[in-house]
């Protein structure tokens, strides 16, 4: 760590500013779509509404555990952070947050929401969301999103994870449709991130991370998005197949879908930065819209 980063993480500083700091590093945005999906997961389970006790702490301790991977993310690549528009005010990488507060904030969270799923939930959700604990805080941060331009088709696992944590955590098994959840945001995720990838490529260049548009260019980078949309619309059919929804949730998804297409196919064939930043929010949106909508059927 440079001398100046590491003066700042020596200056005492009040405590509850660096719980503030330290709540920053979990990501709550990111992490409130994560528990969103899982939620998604846990009523869709159910034929009715979930048990209220059951639902609270499943929801707490897989926010407790997302949270604390993310705190770890940002531990990791703190260097790298400080070196991207987009991360460098993240308390690591200003060094307003020190290596050993990290740890110790993120293995209390992180062991406080394994334990809160293993007590009052069951043990297959413990385990699963420890599996995706490591998945995403150290094969794809430490492994996966230095070496290879694969990186987010792979580590993507990890962040698909949440409504199959949810279903467990109602049934406490793995069925087809909680794999079919987990399809859906593993195919989403790629086209997701390389909107963002694609206008953030000189960061990315610069911090020396081989993503996509880095190491193989804009193009082929938009027609592997597009692509993956294509698989994606086939994906999100397969709940109206399987008897989890009905038409309602089908004709909300189909318009959903030709929407991204078009998004995809428009950056393919006429790349803008501009447009990949409105790709990459309409990409949060697509997949908030389609867990909302999957709820909203069940109950209809």
């Amino acid at each position: 760590m440079p001398a100046t980063l590491r003066d700042q993480a020596n200056t005492p500083r009040p405590f509850v500013q660096r719980l503030a700091d330290f709540f920053a590093l979990c990501k709550p945005r990111v992490n409130s779509l994560i528990v969103f999906t899982a939620m998604i997961g846990m009523f869709l389970s159910s034929p009715d509404f979930p048990p209220l006790g059951l639902f609270l702490a499943a929801s707490a301790g897989i926010a407790l555990v997302a949270g604390a991977a993310a705190a770890i993310n940002c531990l990791v690549e703190r260097t790298v952070d400080a070196l991207m528009a987009r991360t460098r005010a993240r308390p690591t990488a200003r060094g307003k947050v020190s290596v050993a507060e990290t740890l110790a904030l993120a293995s209390l969270v992180g062991g406080g929401g394994l334990w809160l799923l293993y007590a009052l939930v069951n043990p297959l959700t413990m385990w699963l969301t420890l599996a995706t604990f490591l998945g995403y805080a150290v094969i794809y941060t430490l492994l996966l999103k230095p070496a290879t331009p694969m990186n987010i088709v792979i580590g993507g696992a990890s962040g698909a994870m949440p409504p199959l944590l949810g279903w467990a955590a109602m049934t406490g098994n793995v069925g087809p449709e909680a794999l079919v959840l987990f399809l859906i945001i593993f195919i989403w995720t790629p086209p997701h991130f390389w909107a963002l990838a694609c206008y953030r490529r000189e960061d990315y260049a610069k911090a020396g991370l081989p993503m996509l548009p880095v190491t193989h260019g804009i193009k082929l980078t938009c027609l592997h998005s597009l692509l993956y949309v294509v698989m994606l619309t086939g994906a999100t059919v397969l709940p109206y197949t399987l008897g989890m929804s009905g038409p309602w949730y089908l004709a909300v998804v189909l318009v959903l879908d030709a929407i991204f297409l078009a998004y995809t196919f428009a950056l393919w064939r006429n790349y803008s930065d501009g447009l990949a930043r409105r790709t990459f929010r309409w990409s949060i949106i697509y997949l908030t819209l389609l867990f909302a909508a999957l709820l909203a059927d069940h109950f209809i």
